[in-house]
């Protein structure tokens, strides 16, 4: 429903205002509306209104892209041929295709991605001069705008970044599958509606990548609730949700000592994509090693406990731990990862140079290309992926498909043997979990 602020306001029994303030730790100041008091609806409507969402327009979401600082790549003409990150240059997304093993002769043929950004936007020549750069005829991208300004996607007004790094990376991975590029405001009310606008398409992606998030904490429970229902819609589609865990660490960068996970990521509808620090040799395609992302200046993959969220079935038996900070249970987070660490990170190239970005909504559209390919080898849709993924995963043990991640933490949680609250079941082995999805279709 759309109305005057006065007559909404006396509908709902809220109190709306206009307030300056700080949305996020370390954030500039914005101005915006501002709800008080519980919200009341209509004893007619009760039950068949679910959440109502916009009244309140502040920032919702942190986005999960860090870009690394001050290491920008010469030219774009060296971006195929950049040493490895651990020596302060770039890696390429098809370098990480080959650690990660990608199945080969795969490119996401006859498969749709769509894209949630909710801020910055992307620029087509530079993105054709990137692929091109890669050798890669790239792929089709639309912009859907959802509640906004139409020139949204070229504005970019929160850095040229946000969609750009997303798009490069799936784009370089999965070059062959169409991408659906959805814009919209930053508050509660436009996620939800770009979630809605791609998950309910009358062409479902086959895997939907979200590197947005917040502490579960600050979002309203009907924004949460309203949320996750559009991810479990998703899940019963066929549609596989790819959401960033957060790049502040077990604290979720709430700096008052406190364990927190990210919401959407902590949906157990959702694929939570975690990150790490990859050391590996472009050459020779040799991993050295890989550990949990963690640098207290650039940095740390979020994961934990939800408090939101009850232990999933999928998750019992593989060692999620008590919340580090009320010993209660809950859906453990994230369930993957990929390198995440920007001082390993990826050259994309924005306004005419190359920039390295890293985040966990790089792994995230990682993850999300990768389920692109793995539905064009087996022809089948995934829906929710846990529940094929995590058979075999026992307490200290993996599933078949991954390679463990077993040093360093993010804070309040420790890697180590099998599933952790840092990187999950670990990184991907992609010709190995292909197989064991294969196999569970045959």
């Amino acid at each position: 429903m759309a109305g005057e602020l006065g007559v909404l306001s006396s509908v709902f029994g809220v109190s709306l205002q206009q307030v300056r303030s700080q949305p996020f730790p370390r954030a500039a100041r914005v101005t915006h509306r501002y709800r008080e008091g519980l919200l009341h609806v209509p004893a007619e409507l009760d039950g068949i209104v679910l959440a109502v969402l916009g009244l309140d327009d502040r920032p919702q979401a942190r986005r999960c892209v860090r870009q690394a600082e001050a290491r920008p790549v010469e030219a774009v003409e060296t971006v195929s041929e950049a040493p490895a990150g651990s020596s302060g240059r770039a890696f390429t997304p098809l370098q990480a295709a080959v650690w990660y093993e990608f199945p080969e002769g795969l490119d996401g043929s006859d498969q749709t991605m769509a894209i949630i950004e909710l801020g910055g936007g992307y620029s087509p020549g530079d993105l054709d001069t990137y692929f091109s750069s890669l050798r890669i005829v790239p792929p089709k991208i639309t912009a859907v705008v959802i509640d906004g300004d139409p020139q949204a996607p070229q504005r970019q007004e929160t850095g040229p970044d946000d969609a750009q790094v997303s798009v490069a990376m799936a784009g370089a991975l999965a070059p062959g599958a169409a991408y659906q590029v959805y814009f919209a405001p930053n508050t509660d009310r436009g996620l939800f509606e770009a979630m809605s606008a791609a998950v309910y398409a009358s062409q479902a992606p086959t895997a939907v990548c979200v590197g947005w998030g917040q502490p579960e904490s600050l979002w309203t429970a009907q924004a949460r609730a309203a949320l996750d229902g559009v991810l479990a819609d998703a899940a019963a589609l066929g549609v596989t949700v790819c959401i960033a865990a957060g790049d502040d660490g077990s604290g979720a960068g709430q700096q008052d000592g406190q364990a927190y996970t990210y919401f959407p990521a902590s949906s157990p509808h959702a694929l939570a994509c975690g990150g790490t620090s990859l050391s590996a040799d472009p050459a020779t395609g040799t991993v050295f090693s890989e550990t949990v992302w963690n640098d207290v200046q650039g940095g740390t993959t979020g994961g934990g406990v939800s408090d939101t969220f009850a232990p999933p079935l999928w998750q019992a038996g593989v060692g999620v731990p008590a919340h580090a900070d009320g010993g209660h249970v809950g859906r453990g987070v994230p369930d993957v990862a990929a390198n995440a660490d920007p001082d390993t990170g990826y050259g994309v190239l924005v306004g005419g140079r190359e920039q390295v970005y890293g985040g966990t909504g790089t792994a995230a559209a990682l993850w999300a290309a990768l389920v692109c390919l793995l539905a064009q080898a087996t022809g089948r849709r995934f829906g929710l992926l846990q529940p094929l993924i995590y058979p075999g995963a026992i307490q200290g043990v993996n599933p078949p498909g991954f390679r463990d991640i077993t040093t360093g933490s993010n804070g309040a949680y420790q890697a180590g043997p099998g599933w952790d609250a840092c990187t999950g079941l670990g990184v991907p082995v992609g010709v190995a979990l292909l197989r064991m999805l294969a196999g569970q279709a045959s």
